[in-house]
């Protein structure tokens, strides 16, 4: 379809603030203007901090710049831990995410606000309070994704650490959020609120919500999972599905499979926005992209980071062994447990196998094969070549939009507001304006209905 074709499905956007991992280059952006109105300009940001307030504040005013639809912030728990010792990356931490997000409320005015937050280590009345008072204070631009916590190693942080079976992350998930949605519509309207009373699996409530009901009614969920399980979650209750990003065909299957499970929860294709996590490397031209995204491929991936990832896999001990030389030629212990606070490798003798057949292919050392088969770019190119990509992802109906997280902190958004975002709108692809001003108006969802009060 050409740019002059007619109407386009238009492209959703949001920016991802990184985590601690070695997938983020911290580094201050070109020299500029980066202090906020009202601070002292003699005193530049620390950029280099995680917790630093200029790094979120810088971001996130780059997506608004951007006219993207939110800007979304992660949760770690605990810190990660690696034979028994924090892991180096982890020792600064993460903030709480409502918190920074109600700060980034006073320095912004139309970007939505995402944070993620722990359906396991929280309850109902706590968190649907939290978040109601993040929608009032921005005006109606909250969001929270919902995610699931089971491994006993975060619980020991919680009082009740380790006590949720796998199984019964999703279950409790969905109670969980529908209690929450009790609450914020027990305040249908001025008026005093109707008591709440849920009697279920994981919780019995009973009793009243202190917040009036915020402009968007509900805040604006998003669910991240791949799994059947997440898929049908999503289906059944979210907004936004946060989801990894592959291919055109495989993200055309995963479309299809996802929205083809709405009908039997009353709910149209529209209502629910597939945005899969992107990261993106520009140059002048193809060969200068690639130049680049490989030599970002070579600062996230050290010798000790490609050691670390290598014995998550194998979950033995690979100290002695050279990053430079071949992979291992033992089998990996599928009981090891090496790596504390971590997704779990389903089948590692499979991982394995694969990178030793990849690493033989190409006589590749264990460095090489790391940084081959790990956190790869997704998008690389000219800016017209991305442009391009992202655009034939939505029209073709592999996503509704992305989310980006960039390489590079706090300064990496900075390139692609400037010099693909213009291309979008050029194709009429994407916005030029707000149009709206709370998060459900960008993404183009309908309000929750608003429940009839009976007295």
């Amino acid at each position: 379809m050409s740019p002059t074709a007619g109407p386009r499905k238009q492209i959703h956007l949001a920016a991802h603030f990184p985590g601690v991992n070695n997938t983020t280059v911290w580094a201050a952006p070109p020299a500029g203007p980066t202090t906020a109105p009202g601070r002292d300009a003699a005193r530049p940001p620390s950029f280099g901090s995680q917790i630093d307030f200029a790094s979120f504040e810088h971001l996130a005013r780059t997506a608004e710049r951007g006219l993207f639809d939110f800007f979304f912030l992660a949760e770690g728990l605990r810190l990660r831990e690696h034979k028994g010792r924090i892991h180096d990356l982890d020792v600064l931490g993460r903030p709480e995410s409502l918190t920074v997000l109600a700060a980034l409320a006073a320095v912004t005015e139309r970007l939505g606000l995402a944070g993620t937050v722990s359906a396991t280590f929280n309850e109902p009345y706590e968190l649907a309070r939290r978040l109601a008072s993040l929608d009032h204070l921005s005006g109606g631009r909250a969001a929270w994704n919902v995610v699931t916590t089971s491994d006993a190693f975060t619980g020991e942080n919680f009082r009740r650490g380790g006590f949720l079976d796998r199984a019964d992350r999703y279950t409790r998930a969905a109670e969980f959020l529908a209690t929450a949605r009790e609450f914020w519509d027990s305040r249908a309207d001025a008026g005093e609120p109707l008591p709440v009373d849920h009697r279920g699996a994981h919780f019995t409530v009973r009793g009243e919500f202190g917040v009036p009901r915020g402009p968007q009614g509900h805040p604006v969920i998003i669910q991240a999972g791949d799994s059947p399980e997440g898929r049908e979650f999503a289906a059944s209750a979210a907004d936004v599905i946060f989801t990894r990003h592959s291919g055109l065909e495989a993200g055309r299957a995963f479309y299809a499979d996802v929205k083809r499970r709405l009908p039997a929860y009353g709910r149209r294709p529209a209502d629910l926005k597939i945005m899969p996590g992107v990261t993106y490397v520009l140059g002048d031209t193809p060969a200068e992209a690639q130049e680049h995204a490989a030599e970002i491929r070579r600062q996230q991936v050290s010798p000790q980071t490609a050691l670390l990832t290598l014995e998550q896999v194998w979950g033995v001990d690979l100290s002695s062994y050279d990053p430079d030389g071949p992979l291992p030629d033992i089998d990996p212990d599928p009981h090891g447990e090496l790596a504390q606070g971590r997704v779990r490798i389903a089948d590692p003798r499979a991982v394995a196998d694969r990178w030793r057949a990849l690493s033989r292919a190409k006589g590749l050392s264990i460095r090489e094969t790391v940084i081959e088969t790990t956190g790869r770019q997704s998008f690389i190119g000219t800016p017209q070549d991305v442009a391009r990509e992202l655009e034939a992802f939505v029209q073709g109906d592999a996503a509704d939009g992305f989310i980006l997280v960039p390489h590079l902190t706090p300064g990496g958004l900075d390139p692609f507001v400037e010099r693909v975002v213009p291309l979008l709108q050029e194709r009429g692809a994407y916005r030029t304006e707000y149009t709206g001003t709370t998060l459900r108006s960008h993404l183009g969802l309908p309000d929750p209905a608003r429940p009839v009060r009976k007295d």
